[in-house]
């Protein structure tokens, strides 16, 4: 009997028990699942207070990729799925002063207000532009700048980048945050010319009678359940026959002939295999005394802070119209949050009947300093910009705060080389795999892909 320890019960660690338990020789496995809080689930945690459904982390997955619409399936909750609704096409940028619906088609773009002539033109003249000769890593500033232009830069791609990763397009490796724009340019020779392809691929499917994301939106249909994303994770973890220890975390890592880990209440672990879903910070402390230059490798990658803002309205009270997704926010209008989600437009049941739910993103690589505020100087600020943007003066009926000191990993200029820098450093120590949002992709669908191969990985060693 193997002996195998997962670090971390987010929806990394979940999954990865959850793929070992039913592999080929999961009945040969002894599975332990260790996490420091005192629940499961890590950032995906939704909330029902007074009638509102909050999403403490993500609030949902897109559709465009298999995994976790396969681990559905499996868990045998693919019918409990729900897709948000149509006005989740619909996405808006706030820029002078006003909101700018992003296009879907090229009418909508000739005739959107949000670029001037020239910055049109530029983005336009990307489809001339010579494609990159080499696959060396840029910063996603870099690679905007060289196709789109810096007004493209400052009010399309900058505002996606705060939204999906809180992220400073200034630092941000391209080839780690966004492979498959990198992947387009070489494909196609450039952006609009792939888009021009991949758009006549859409109209062939919606003529099929296929749901089709937005071409404004990243892509896939955003999925969740109607008791919020959180029943993702509860279905794992009541569908594991491994033991999970809540409340318990791992202090130190020691390797002789096989691992053993000194817990927080003074016992310990030895343990054949160790697959690490904690943090990176986390992981560092764990093996400060083993590998030095592991943990100093895995203390470089960053984290940026974030405080979600849940603000829930009397709907007759409001004059703004929410039929949409929510719209995000360039750096350069002087806001102090990324973006708001119109929650109770996209999903249903997200707010009482006849209340609205509102959902800001208050922080991010750009904002540091947010993790110093207080609740109520976050509650000032939010305010102040729903006013500004949507026109809200009334005072929110319910209000819910969730910070995150350390919400989201950043991959900076060469992240990629960094994580093979640091699994070759991992080698000397066979039997340590590595998994979670801080390596090879921090969406919910990249975690699950992710865990499925670290697990496929760690049985191959098992048994080899």
């Amino acid at each position: 009997m193997t002996r195998v320890t997962i670090i971390g019960a987010g929806i990394s660690g979940l999954a990865t028990a959850y793929a070992l338990e039913n592999s080929a020789g999961g009945a040969e496995l002894e599975i332990t699942v260790i996490e420091r809080q005192p629940r499961c689930g890590g950032k995906i945690w939704s909330r029902l207070e007074n009638g509102y459904l909050c999403e403490w982390g993500p609030n949902g997955f897109l559709d465009n990729k298999p995994a976790t619409l396969q681990l559905c399936k499996k868990l045998a909750i693919g019918n409990k799925l729900l897709r948000s609704s149509d006005n989740a096409r619909k996405r808006f940028v706030f820029c002078d002063n006003a909101l700018h619906k992003l296009p879907e088609n090229g009418a909508e773009f000739l005739l959107s207000r949000l670029l001037s002539a020239r910055g049109k033109a530029r983005l336009v003249a990307e489809f001339f532009i010579k494609a990159k000769q080499d696959d060396s890593d840029e910063t996603l500033a870099e690679f905007a700048r060289r196709r789109l232009g810096a007004e493209a830069l400052d009010k399309l791609i900058a505002p996606m980048a705060g939204g999906i990763f809180a992220g400073d397009p200034e630092t941000m490796s391209l080839q780690s945050c966004f492979p498959r724009i990198a992947e387009l340019e070489r494909e196609y020779g450039g952006l609009l010319k792939a888009m021009l392809k991949l758009a006549k691929q859409k109209r062939q499917r919606r003529a099929a009678g296929e749901q089709v994301a937005s071409a404004a939106g990243p892509g896939g249909v955003l999925t969740s359940f109607d008791g919020g994303i959180e029943e993702l994770t509860r279905a794992l973890s009541d569908n594991l026959r491994a033991p999970i220890r809540t409340g318990l975390g791992v202090e130190s890592i020691e390797y002789y002939d096989h691992f053993v880990l000194e817990l927080s209440d003074g016992s310990q672990i030895d343990t054949d295999v160790v697959i690490n879903a904690a943090p990176a910070d986390a992981l560092a402390k764990m093996l400060d005394r083993i590998t030095p230059t592991a943990a100093k490798l895995l203390r470089t990658i960053p984290y940026a802070p974030l405080n979600v803002v849940c603000f829930g309205y009397d709907a007759a009270k409001l004059e703004c119209d929410l039929n949409g997704f929510g719209y995000l926010i360039p750096r350069s209008q002087g806001c102090s949050v990324l973006g708001t989600l119109w929650d109770s437009s996209i999903f249903p049941h997200r707010a009482p009947d006849g209340k609205v739910l509102l959902r800001s993103m208050h922080g991010g690589a750009t904002n540091p300093r947010a993790a110093s505020c207080t609740d109520e100087q976050i509650r000032v600020l939010v305010q102040a910009d729903l006013k500004r943007i949507m026109g809200i003066e009334i005072e929110p009926e319910f209000c819910r705060i969730f910070r995150h000191q350390r919400a989201i990993p950043q991959y900076i200029y060469g992240h990629a080389a960094l994580v093979r820098q640091l699994r070759d450093e991992l080698r000397q120590m066979p039997g340590l795999f590595l998994t979670g949002n801080a390596f090879d992709g921090i969406g919910l669908n990249d975690c699950v892909a992710n865990a499925e191969a670290t697990a496929a990985q760690a049985l191959k060693f098992i048994y080899n």
